[in-house]
């Protein structure tokens, strides 16, 4: 009767949770018993390691082997696991030296010849082992996605005999290639959008401090056009903000682009979309499309549209920044931090407002339609826009994203400076606090008793004037820059 243990990972939300691979042989019936809260992926991998260890040359063990997977009340899910039980197997029978297990562990899914295929989320299992000192050998097929990180402990296989050969110390693996140099494709330029030179410049704000932002008027005033564009002027991730967000794409079995992996995601879900596909979730939770969009750009078209307990669902998370998702026995936490763009029409033909007189909407229509978006949750909203149809002679071009990219990162730059984005920024920082002018804290006082603003809406003009006075590499927060955020207060 022999013991032996391998050391691997298993997903806990875009957290790489330690799994301790026990693997008993004991005398009985032969026989294959997988414990410690296995999903069904995991409970058939009985049949692709033995599968596996017979095609590689090994021998099967006949003997009652009992894998138990630990910690016992983790779930644990996917095909992962499938190498560390196999050559926890092999270690058992003494087909492979037991004493080297220590110094390694082990993800990867088998095939039945022995193949090592493709996993998801091995971004986070190579910082956690990083963080043990242990080396982990991964499949080769992740081998561009583990060049994103340069890590001396990483190693790839492309089958199980090479990863057997390495126990016994007769063979050695080689490292991911080095990360390629990166050719990013910054998407739509923001040079297409002719006019509407106001929505421009509040989406570069918005770019700036990450605000959220709502763009609303009559069909065909470049609403979409401009959201699409966003990501354009957006700065590059860093690569911690890159790892996190390639993680949670890893989830929803998104493959990561090289070039691109350190841009800005934008997500556009249908209106039509869960409330499940929106914030996530499922038997087995994945991320939504809110948390796919983190670091990144979430863009609904079209609004009121969206079912109502759908947009309801956003008020939490687009507050605290993440999706707590609570199972039975255990939940999972999620980050969202996107910046949220929304269009909207005005009423529902879409041409209220508009001089030609065209919309035939009731008031008690309008109403009912602008009731579908609720007060919360555009209370969570730092910036709006009201964009009207322009003549077609007074449509120019403006700026092209290049130049609008490079004052935004400059903006952002002081925020990195402060550890925050302008979004988060609370009152009583110092970079809002003792920075406003006497002047500026008159304005802001008049505004908030003329408009009425809750505590809320005064915090949200106070962060947008930040922003703007970034913009102006400007360290003090003055008149100008609040009046200009009163304009952009949503209505």
């Amino acid at each position: 009767m022999t013991l032996a243990t391998v050391h691997s990972r298993t997903l806990v939300g875009i957290d790489a949770a330690e799994v301790f691979v026990e693997v008993k042989l004991s005398p009985g019936l032969p026989g294959f018993y997988v414990v410690g809260l296995p999903a069904g992926a995991v409970r058939e991998a009985k049949d692709r390691v033995l599968a596996a260890i017979h095609e590689c040359g090994f021998k099967r063990p006949l003997w009652k082997i009992t894998v138990s997977l630990a910690p016992a009340d983790l779930p644990k899910a996917g095909g992962a696991l499938d190498l560390p039980i196999a050559i926890a197997v092999l270690a058992a029978s003494h087909q492979v030296k037991r004493r080297r297990l220590k110094h390694w562990e082990l993800m990867g899914e088998l095939s039945l010849s022995g193949e090592l295929r493709r996993i998801n989320g091995c971004l986070p299992a190579i910082l956690a082992a990083r963080a043990t000192g242990r080396n982990i050998i991964l499949p080769a097929a992740n081998a561009e996605e583990a060049s994103l990180i340069d890590a001396e402990h990483v190693f790839v296989a492309k089958n199980l005999s090479e990863v057997a050969a390495v126990m016994a110390g007769a063979a050695e693996l080689p490292h991911p290639p080095s990360r390629p140099i990166s050719h990013p494709d910054y998407g739509p330029d923001m040079a297409d959008v002719r006019g509407q030179h106001h929505a421009k410049r509040a989406l570069e704000i918005a770019a700036a401090g990450g605000h959220h932002l709502i763009l609303r008027g009559p069909p065909g005033t470049g609403k979409t056009l401009l959201a699409t564009r966003l990501p354009s002027i957006l700065p590059d991730l860093t690569d911690e903000q890159a790892l996190e967000a390639t993680s949670l794409a890893a989830l929803n079995h998104e493959q990561p682009d090289p070039d691109n992996w350190k841009r800005p995601r934008f997500r556009s879900p249908h209106h039509n979309c869960s409330t499940t596909a929106l914030i996530g979730g499922g038997r087995i939770p994945k991320p939504g499309e809110l948390s796919l969009a983190h670091h990144g750009v979430l863009f609904l078209d079209e609004l009121p549209e969206f079912r109502r307990h759908a947009l309801e669902s956003l008020r939490q998370p687009l507050e605290s920044g993440n999706v707590a998702l609570a199972r039975l026995g255990h939940s999972i936490h999620l980050p969202c931090q996107a910046q949220l763009v929304a269009a909207m029409n005005p009423c529902p033909c879409g041409w209220s407002g508009d001089p030609s007189g065209r919309c035939g909407c009731t008031p008690e229509a309008i109403r009912r339609y602008l009731a579908r978006v609720s007060g919360p949750l555009l209370d969570r909203i730092d910036m709006g826009v009201e964009m009207a149809r322009e003549p077609v002679k007074d449509l120019d071009q403006g700026e092209c994203s290049a130049a609008m990219r490079a004052r935004v990162s400059n903006a952002r730059a002081h925020q990195y400076h402060r550890n925050h984005v302008n979004r988060r920024l609370g009152v009583n920082h110092p970079a809002i606090a003792e920075a406003l002018t006497t002047p500026a804290k008159a304005l802001i006082r008049q505004a908030s008793e003329q408009f009425q603003l809750s505590a809320r809406g005064h915090e949200r003009v106070l962060r947008v004037a930040r922003t703007i006075a970034d913009l102006q590499d400007s360290p003090a927060i003055r008149d100008e820059h609040i009046a200009e955020a009163l304009v952009y207060r949503p209505s």
